[in-house]
């Protein structure tokens, strides 16, 4: 009896399981890729794939693509690579933004190209009107409008502005922006900046009190809305470097690594578009299309 045809789409998920071994082979470690929200389910489904894969290395590359989704996801993903490996460096070969920008500042190492990029970790909410508005935005225009108060400066208009908000809203938004910052000052401290002992420039010894300055500094950077001026802007390899002064390992200069990546990703994107999946997941132990929505923001978005 004749053998049962192979399909196309089993012939492209050969394909990318082919590709992931080269890359676990480059990276001398286990790779898992994930692609879409860091919604709620998304941290079940990573901790699953993770539990099944036998015989682990000690470190784990996790290649990341995401428009964004909840700071506690991003937590409790952090938690579960954690458990499971001794060493975490994430992958960026396009995107990872908000929320996915905190997840990736708990690795050990940060890969990324001159094309890739982070983002700004302002919480959206959904207006009205169903767009997108920066949370952040209303917390410093209640401020200031508070200062203006305060100084007996303030218009009739911009009182009855002033009266309008829900405290009870503007606080889960601050409530946001400290988790958000917490979390980057917790996991750089502890895993990125482990192994910096000497000062790049002086080369004074480094000191528990300066790793959490500099930790402290870029989670102030990052969540300032005045600075990048706009939520969905990418930070390059290049702006994290000079302006946040944060060490950036750069895939695409070596040979081998930049090879093993960039047909991967093309191939696994192009194949979640043609079977319009939202989202995707895989390991060496197999391909998963996964049934994770999207925050309706598709952003870090503050928990009503």
């Amino acid at each position: 009896m004749a053998g049962r045809a192979i399909t196309s789409n089993q012939l492209v998920e050969a394909q990318l399981a082919a590709h992931l071994l080269e890359l676990e082979k480059v990276a001398k470690a286990d790779c898992l890729v994930y692609v879409g929200p860091l919604a709620f389910g998304a941290d079940d489904d990573i901790r699953d794939a993770l539990e099944v894969i036998d015989n682990k290395r000690e470190k784990l590359i996790f290649m990341l693509q995401t428009g964004g989704g909840y700071a506690e996801t991003a937590r409790r993903i952090a938690d579960t690579t954690r458990h499971h490996y001794k060493i975490v460096d994430f992958l960026v070969p396009n995107s990872a933004m908000s929320a996915g920008t905190i997840l990736v500042m708990s690795g050990d190492a940060i890969h990324m190209d001159y094309h890739a990029i982070l983002g700004p970790i302002d919480p959206q909410i959904e207006g009205p009107d169903g767009r997108l508005i920066p949370a952040l935005g209303y917390v410093l225009r209640y401020e200031e409008l508070l200062k203006k108060a305060k100084k007996g400066k303030i218009s009739q208009a911009e009182m009855d502005i002033l009266l309008s908000f829900d405290q009870g809203q503007l606080y889960s938004y601050e409530q946001a922006r400290d988790l958000s910052r917490a979390l980057l000052e917790e996991w750089l401290v502890k895993y990125k900046f482990k192994d910096w002992n000497i000062t790049e420039t002086r080369q004074m010894p480094v000191t528990p009190a300066m790793k959490r300055k500099r930790a402290k500094e870029i989670a102030r950077q990052l969540n300032n809305v005045k600075l990048w001026r706009s939520h969905g802007l990418g930070i390059n390899m290049e702006r994290l470097r000079t302006i946040l002064n944060l060490k950036i390992d750069d895939f695409g200069s070596d040979r081998s690594l930049n090879a093993a990546v960039r047909p991967f990703h093309k191939l696994f994107i192009d194949y979640m578009g043609r079977r319009r999946y939202f989202s995707a997941l895989q390991t060496r132990v197999d391909y998963q299309p996964l049934m994770i929505a999207a925050p309706r923001t598709y952003q870090m978005v503050a928990p009503n």
